[in-house]
């Protein structure tokens, strides 16, 4: 019996994760190519497991300390070469799937939350919001206790641009109606 999708065997996995790896942006663990790559039912994460050291053997990608990988320059090569091979559906879903993760990773460099304990108890809440330039807001708030501060900080990753926004409207909304 013929097998669905596009994975047939572990050459299809090696091409489909170096067009993955072609397209990220950051070094990622073998679980993020794993997810990055599952766009065909029949890839599984043993598929992955077993076709990323070998790709590290034949010069493909290259491992970095902290158990993440970068693709080489071999592996850019062999990687436009069979691009085409692989399904267009398969591909769109890849490329959509990099997108999102390339987004998230870099809004996440912009986006830094950090928790410290305060001398009577409480916990400060320091939380900063960058872009390209540089910084665009810090911003320290105190919570009463360590579950909150949790909170604050999970929440200020979520809207920290909402948070800015209303900010610099706000402040210079008052601005505009005392000039008139």
């Amino acid at each position: 019996m013929q097998r669905l999708g596009f994975i047939h065997d572990m050459m299809d996995v090696k091409v489909l994760i170096l067009y993955v790896m072609t397209r990220v942006n950051y070094p990622v663990t073998v679980q993020q190519i794993y997810e990055l790559c599952y766009q065909d039912e029949c890839l599984s994460y043993f598929d992955v497991c077993t076709a990323v050291p070998e790709m590290v053997n034949s010069l493909h990608l290259r491992e970095l300390e902290n158990d993440c990988y970068e693709i080489t320059e071999k592996g850019k090569e062999a990687g436009a070469l069979t691009q085409d091979s692989i399904a267009f559906s398969v591909r769109q879903r890849a490329e959509n799937a990099v997108a999102r993760f390339n987004r998230q990773i870099r809004r996440s460099s912009y986006v830094k939350t950090q928790i410290l304990p305060r001398e009577n108890g409480d916990f400060s809440v320091l939380m900063s919001l960058d872009d390209e330039m540089g910084n665009l807001m810090t911003l320290e708030l105190m919570a009463p206790n360590q579950r909150q501060a949790v909170r604050l900080s999970r929440l200020f990753e979520k809207k920290a641009e909402i948070i800015y926004n209303l900010t610099m409207t706000e402040l210079l909304d008052e601005e505009e109606e005392a000039d008139d």
